[in-house]
C-alpha cells in the first residue's frame, strides 16, 4: 500500500474522532479574552509596539507557548490510540502494510492537524480583529502577509517538537501517562528560552520564535535574537532522530 493511500486512510479515521473539536475549541477560547481585553493593547506604547501588532502577537504568544503544543500532545495520543484499541494494530499489520510506512503516514497526518490548528487560529484572528476594532474604534487589522508569515514561522519551528511528541506517544502506551508526559515537557520551555542552550529543547522553538518576532515589532523591547547556527542543524537532527526512532518502535510489540 502506498504512503499516500495510508495518509488518506488515517484522515478518514480522524473524521470519527474528537480531533476536529480539539482544533477549533481552543482557537475560539484563545480569541475571546483577546477581544474582551483589546483596550489593554494601547498601554504598550512604552515598548514601542503598535496596538494592532500587540493585539495579534500577544495572543499568538499564548497560543505558541501552551495551547498549540498541548493540542499537538493530545492529537499524537489520539492518533496512536486508533490502532491500540480492539487489537487494531494487529489487524492493520495483518494487511500488506509496512509498519514504518504506517508510522510515517500517521506523523504526516499529525503535521496536517498541526497546520490546521494554526490555520484555524489565524483565520479566527480576522473576525476577532474586526470585532475589537468595532469595540475600541481603532483598526486592529494587520496585512495578511504579516499575519500568515507569523503563522508559517510558527508551523516550521514546531516540526522538531511534533517529532518528539510523536516519539513520546509511540513509546508510552498508556494514554494518561503519554498525555501527562507530553504536557509536563511543555512547562520547562518558559525557563529554557532564557538560557543559552534553548536550541537543544524543541518544545522551546515555537515560543522562542514568536517572542523573537515580538522583539522585532516592539522597538523598545529587548528580546532574544534568533541565530540560525547552531539552531537549524540541531533542529534537523532532532527531527530526523525522533522520527527515525518512532519508526523503529512503532508497532514493534504487536508485530512480535
Amino acid at each position: 500500500m502506498k504512503l499516500i493511500e495510508l495518509i488518506g486512510i488515517e484522515l478518514q479515521k480522524i473524521k470519527r474522532s474528537k480531533i476536529l473539536l480539539i482544533l477549533i475549541l481552543p482557537a475560539i477560547i484563545l480569541w475571546i479574552p483577546a477581544v474582551a481585553n483589546a483596550g489593554i493593547n494601547f498601554n504598550y506604547h512604552k515598548e514601542g509596539i503598535s496596538p494592532e501588532n500587540s493585539f495579534f502577537i500577544q495572543t499568538l504568544l499564548g497560543f505558541a507557548w501552551f495551547m498549540y503544543p498541548a493540542g499537538m500532545v493530545i492529537n499524537t495520543v489520539l492518533l496512536t490510540q486508533t490502532e491500540r484499541g480492539g487489537r487494531g494494530m494487529v489487524k492493520m499489520l495483518s494487511l500488506p502494510i509496512n509498519r514504518q510506512q504506517l508510522c510515517v503516514a500517521k506523523f504526516i497526518v499529525l503535521l496536517i492537524l498541526a497546520a490546521a490548528q494554526i490555520s484555524i487560529t489565524t483565520l479566527l484572528y480576522y473576525p476577532s480583529a474586526l470585532l475589537a476594532s468595532h469595540i475600541q474604534d481603532y483598526n486592529f487589522l494587520l496585512s495578511p502577509l504579516q499575519v500568515w508569515k507569523e503563522a508559517g514561522l510558527l508551523f516550521m519551528s514546531s516540526l522538531p517538537m511534533a517529532a518528539v511528541f510523536w516519539l513520546i506517544a509511540v513509546c508510552i502506551r498508556t494514554p494518561v501517562f503519554a498525555v501527562g508526559t507530553g504536557l509536563a515537557s511543555i512547562v520547562p520551555s518558559i525557563i529554557l528560552i532564557n538560557s543559552k542552550v534553548w536550541f537543544i529543547y524543541p518544545m522551546c522553538y515555537p515560543f522562542y520564535v514568536i517572542t523573537t518576532e515580538y522583539g522585532k515589532l516592539a522597538s523598545n523591547f529587548d528580546t532574544f535574537s534568533l541565530t540560525l547556527i547552531p539552531w537549524i542543524p540541531v533542529a534537523i537532527a532532532l527531527l530526523v532522530i525522533s522520527t527515525g526512532i518512532s519508526c523503529l518502535l512503532f508497532g514493534r510489540s504487536e508485530n512480535r
